[in-house]
């Protein structure tokens, strides 16, 4: 039987795609969704590292999660919410630029979607409450 407390779908950031196999079934959403924002995270894994042993183990992670999502894309919506989620961390006296980024990127994708995110770093989502529901896993 199913838990009902346990959310039907969400979005699991790039945190939780690289742990995934580490987490419990119970922590996450009945049906996993990613954002396109984390497949480029991932895509670029493994040509941010110059050791060898690292790079594969990210290919095989990269493929991986290309065979098992099919991800949410950053579309049109996911742009109008990135506006208010960029206000918000201006607002909040944070900086919206840099790798910090993407992170925003895929709290829109989240937003637009109407679907809760879980990250393993919630700190980095800090202030944008009520613009999307976070999950710490």
């Amino acid at each position: 039987m199913a838990d009902p407390r346990r959310a039907r779908r969400g979005i699991i950031d790039t945190s939780v795609v690289i742990d995934l196999e580490q987490l419990e079934a119970g922590q996450l959403p009945v049906e996993l969704a990613v954002s396109a924002i984390t497949m480029a995270e991932l895509a670029a894994g493994p040509h941010a590292t110059g050791d060898s042993e690292e790079r594969a183990r990210r290919q095989d992670r990269l493929q991986r999660a290309e065979a098992a999502f099919d991800p949410l894309p950053f579309d049109g919506e996911a742009a109008r919410a990135y506006g208010r989620i960029y206000a918000a961390e201006i607002e909040g006296g944070r900086r919206a630029r840099g790798t910090r980024a993407l992170d925003l990127l895929i709290a829109a994708t989240a937003c637009a979607a109407c679907l809760p995110l879980y990250t393993r770093n919630p700190e980095d989502f800090r202030g944008l409450q009520g613009l999307v529901e976070l999950v710490a896993v």
